[in-house]
């Protein structure tokens, strides 16, 4: 990859993984430096990476960039307990996305950064596979659970709008 290659991807595909990881770990700070950590391991590979695979290439560094922040960050806080609602609809209703976003933040880890690469991103289970080190079929099992429980989260669409 040259270093034209290497901007081209910086300018084509920064907001991308920061949105992607943004999404999964909801601090703006830590996703700013996940993203440039991403792109400052990129850089130290430039040579080896082929300039049509950067894209691939920076979604999986980032990805496993953040697994590790996110291990991190379990080994030195302890998390909060989180409390389940019982009920997807409330008085105080503030948005679908709002309510889609809060049901996302409940998934776990893996199923929620398959589910972003798949619907929020436009992966196929393949380039996910890839990214994520699993087999297609555990991808599309992890997506499928995923999409079951926000939609039993959710509940009914019409119970939201």
């Amino acid at each position: 990859m040259t270093t034209a290659e290497y901007n081209e991807c910086v300018d084509r595909h920064a907001d991308g993984v920061y949105r992607f990881v943004l999404k999964n770990m909801r601090d703006e700070d830590k996703a700013r430096d996940i993203v440039q950590d991403s792109f400052e391991k990129m850089w130290l590979k430039v040579d080896e990476i082929d300039g049509n695979k950067a894209r691939s290439y920076l979604f999986t560094t980032a990805y496993h960039t953040m697994i590790d922040a996110i291990r991190r960050a379990r080994f030195s806080v302890e998390m909060d307990e989180r409390v389940h609602r019982e009920h997807a609809y409330r008085d105080d209703y503030s948005g679908l996305k709002e309510i889609l976003d809060e049901a996302v933040a409940r998934l776990p880890d893996i199923q929620r950064s398959v589910v972003l690469l798949r619907d929020y991103e436009g992966y196929s289970y393949q380039e996910i596979g890839e990214i994520t080190g699993l087999n297609e079929s555990q991808v599309k099992v992890y997506i499928y659970r995923a999409r079951t429980a926000l939609k039993n989260y959710i509940g009914s669409l019409d119970a939201v709008i």
